[in-house]
């Protein structure tokens, strides 16, 4: 086992996109298991929105990191020392590890993996966090029903790329991606199976959901918020259900954006609501199985953007995701695997 374990930690709250300055690269002594513990050699780091908030200081649904701390970060990972009776050397898990190369764990909240079906990164997207995010928002929150018409923000993103391919599964009449740029929205339609795709930077929103959604739009899953949001508010059909799942478009700014269309809820009868994907850990094992039944038979797509670097590479990957440079899942990989 390597004797440094090198680490990303915060280093100040931003104002508006992290800067280099926010985070402080430091290293110590790949951590010792103690009783009921075992030691983690972290292979891939989850890339995620979410962590744009974690980073403001502040009530949220989970607390902040705190200035000084490793940078909070799902990850999988292979057990190199264990004290625990659970978990052996040699196991494969998924866990809150952080963005470090070692961690050492309880096991709490820690799950195994079984990397002969699907590569480390799959369960950091499809088969992970992402895939239940998209599964419980979608089916919970979302209350789809047959025949719905179903409208994803951020649809070429993880979440939302999953989430469209969940609706068809599910018996969509039709499901309709936004997304930003020619080269996602045909991802969304040619490789993730969407009805349409519509480009929020190519013009008018509102008239391609007339065009795509003439009777409305049932079930909108949003990750984006903002302007987006607004666009989708004025299209809603009667008891449509509107999911809060994120919020991308906002998570840099100074003063959020809340929507200003709120009233047509009351117009159509509709309802928001904000989903947390660790509502439902009691669930985690039958959506798994669902979605890796899916993934096994070639009826859902997980594709993976794949960063191979070391941890201090993780500032700069985090970036990419408000740049929108990836399609599907952002991982950063520290060995070099897929």
């Amino acid at each position: 086992m390597p004797m440094t374990n090198h680490q990303v930690r915060l280093a100040d709250r931003p104002n508006g996109l992290p800067r280099a300055t926010d985070w402080s690269l430091t290293e110590e002594e790949v951590p010792v298991p103690g009783p009921g513990q075992f030691t983690v050699a972290v292979s891939h780091i989850s890339v995620d929105p979410a962590m744009r908030g974690w980073m403001n200081a502040g009530a949220s649904y989970v607390p902040p990191v705190e200035i000084g701390a490793v940078m909070r970060a799902g990850a999988v990972g292979s057990v190199t020392a264990s004290e625990h009776p659970g978990f052996a050397v040699g196991d494969d898990v998924y866990g809150v590890f952080g963005v470090q190369e070692h961690a050492v764990s309880d096991g709490q909240g820690v799950i195994k993996i079984d990397t002969s079906l699907a590569a480390p990164s799959v369960y950091l997207g499809a088969l992970g966090m992402t895939g239940l995010t998209a599964y419980f928002g979608l089916l919970d929150t979302g209350k789809l029903k047959a025949g719905d018409t179903v409208v994803v923000s951020g649809a070429a993103g993880a979440v939302g790329s999953i989430t469209g391919q969940i609706a068809k599964l599910k018996g969509a009449g039709k499901v309709i991606g936004i997304a930003g740029g020619p080269e996602k929205c045909h991802a969304l339609t040619e490789e993730f199976g969407f009805d349409a795709a519509i480009d929020y930077r190519a013009g008018n929103v509102r008239k391609a959901l007339r065009e795509h959604a003439p009777r409305g739009v049932d079930v909108y899953f949003d990750n984006v918020g903002g302007e987006i949001l607004d666009d989708v508010l004025t299209r809603l059909a009667r008891g449509a259900r509107v999911v809060i799942c994120g919020a991308v478009s906002q998570y840099n700014e100074t003063q959020v954006r809340g929507p200003a269309n709120y009233m047509m809820l009351l117009v159509a009868r509709a309802s928001m609501t904000g989903m947390l994907v660790f509502d439902y850990q009691d669930q985690y094992p039958q959506a798994m199985a669902e979605l890796a039944g899916w993934l096994r038979d070639g009826k859902l797509v997980s594709r993976e953007h794949v960063v191979h670097g070391s941890v201090g590479d993780f500032p700069q990957t985090l970036l990419m995701l408000f740049d929108g440079v990836n399609t599907g899942k952002l991982v950063l990989a520290l060995d070099g695997g897929e």
